[in-house]
């Protein structure tokens, strides 16, 4: 118990450290370009809103950390961006001239990169776990598309939407981020390999579409309903689907069709419980809202998460050129919206960033520091988009000024930066909203995953 109590505080005490530094790094690249340049510094603060608590230092700078958690901001009056944000001016200061800005500006990004590379080149050196999930197909419907055209239990993906995969989290996520419900994969078995061109479906869990396949896996069981037929019947958390009604269990959708096929009627449900085999009969019941059997149960592909360490891990280059790659994937992908189904509400904010940080400081420090260079890499890049409250605001207010000899007219940089931050906190909150809802159940099973961190038998190089 006591135990548990530490880990969690461990756990907590980390994502705040983590995500802090992140945005601490940004705001002192700010700070340091300022007072380089020579520019009147009166706050630096981590957050927005009221102040939690703060502290003034013998430069009279005031140091505050305030209740919102979206990033922070230094007080410039010399490029002041808006009194809503971080009061009013002093109309004594005289404005920095437009290089300055323009240095402090790209100040806090550049400090996001560096502080990316520096972590990932402590991931390069300790080596970074890198999941165990082969594409090997498990069950797979009788009379679904996907069998009629040939496809079996067993069969292994090798390419998604023309992309190699090398694990069944590439396959989901090529599927995603398709431009079309109907996909090509090729499969092979054996020595041979097969094209087909399949429909993906919108999965009620996710709401983003996912090929009608699963991996080989045994589900396992991460909740139970109050007063469900499972918790009646004497299933538990952690319980391993071995069989149902005699039928051997190979993927969740197969599982989920067990569970239909038997609506009213005891089945024999076989499970594997830490060394254990148990046998209880469970009968699934009609949910009056879906209209559909359940046994009242969350289940997860897998209860035991696997890693195998690769030292040296990738190096910081591969890193960094990763993530700008996949955040140019997604950026195709929500500017095809139609096409691939992936919008805005497949997004995340603070609190996605704050739970998927959370379940990888639970499974293994290294995954989180992998996840910080993605963050740091993303704050950069979206820091930089030319748009008031931003950074790249203040760039291209400046590069006009440069342009036009004349500067911005402060009551339309009033407006517009405020109404930006308005836009800004509501896409957020728009954001958290599904991260709550639909993204919580899964963040709470992540933290209920047994992680294994297997050595290599030899130093391996990262694909």
């Amino acid at each position: 118990m006591i135990g548990d109590l530490f880990h969690k505080a461990y756990v907590v005490l980390a994502v705040i450290v983590f995500f802090g530094a992140s945005v601490f790094v940004h705001e002192y690249g700010h700070f340091w370009m300022a007072r380089l340049r020579r520019m009147v510094v009166l706050g630096f603060s981590i957050g927005f809103g009221p102040k939690v608590f703060g502290w003034v230092d013998r430069q009279g700078v005031e140091w505050a950390v305030r209740w919102i958690p979206a990033g922070g901001f230094v007080k410039l009056p010399q490029m002041l961006t808006s009194e809503t944000i971080e009061g009013a001016a002093d109309p004594a200061v005289p404005p920095a001239s437009p290089v300055s800005r323009i240095w402090v500006a790209l100040a806090g990004p550049a400090m996001n990169i560096f502080f990316a590379l520096a972590i990932a080149s402590v991931i390069w050196l300790v080596g970074l776990p890198v999941p165990v999930n082969p594409p090997i197909i498990g069950y797979v419907e009788p009379d679904s598309a996907e069998a009629r055209l040939g496809i079996r239990e067993g069969d292994r993906v090798v390419r998604v939407d023309g992309k190699i995969v090398t694990r069944w989290q590439d396959v989901q996520r090529f599927t995603v981020l398709a431009r079309s419900q109907t996909i090509p994969v090729e499969i092979a078995r054996g020595n041979s390999t097969s094209n087909y061109v399949l429909t993906a479906i919108v999965n009620p869990t996710f709401g983003l579409k996912l090929l009608n396949l699963d991996p080989k896996d045994h589900p396992v069981i991460m909740d139970l309903a109050p007063g469900g037929a499972a918790q009646e019947a004497g299933l538990a958390v952690n319980d391993q689907f071995v069989s149902f009604g005699g039928v051997p269990v190979v993927g969740q959708s197969q599982l989920v069709d067990l569970i239909r096929s038997q609506t009213g009627k005891p089945a024999q449900v076989e499970v594997q419980r830490a060394s254990q085999r148990m046998t209880f009969s469970v009968t699934p019941r009609v949910d009056p809202t879906s209209g559909v059997a359940r046994i009242g149960v969350t289940i997860s592909p897998s209860r035991v998460l696997t890693y195998q360490l690769q030292r040296p891990g990738p190096t910081p280059w591969e890193q960094i050129s990763g993530v700008v790659g996949q955040m140019g994937e997604l950026v195709g992908a929500l500017a095809h919206s139609k096409e691939t189904g992936v919008s805005a509400k497949d997004m995340s904010g603070p609190v996605g960033i704050f739970g998927k940080l959370a379940a990888d400081v639970n499974a293994d420090i290294r995954l989180a520091l992998s996840f910080l260079v993605m963050l740091n890499v993303n704050l950069a890049i979206i820091n930089l988009l030319p748009m008031p409250v931003l950074d790249g605001g203040h760039i291209t207010m400046a590069l006009y000024e440069i342009i036009t000899r004349r500067r911005v007219a402060p009551r339309f940089q009033e407006i517009a930066t405020s109404a930006f931050a308005v836009i800004l906190l509501s896409f957020m909150a728009y954001v958290s909203f599904f991260d709550v809802v639909k993204r919580g159940p899964l963040f709470k099973a992540m933290f209920r995953q047994e992680t294994v961190i297997e050595a290599p038998s030899q130093p391996t190089q990262a694909p």
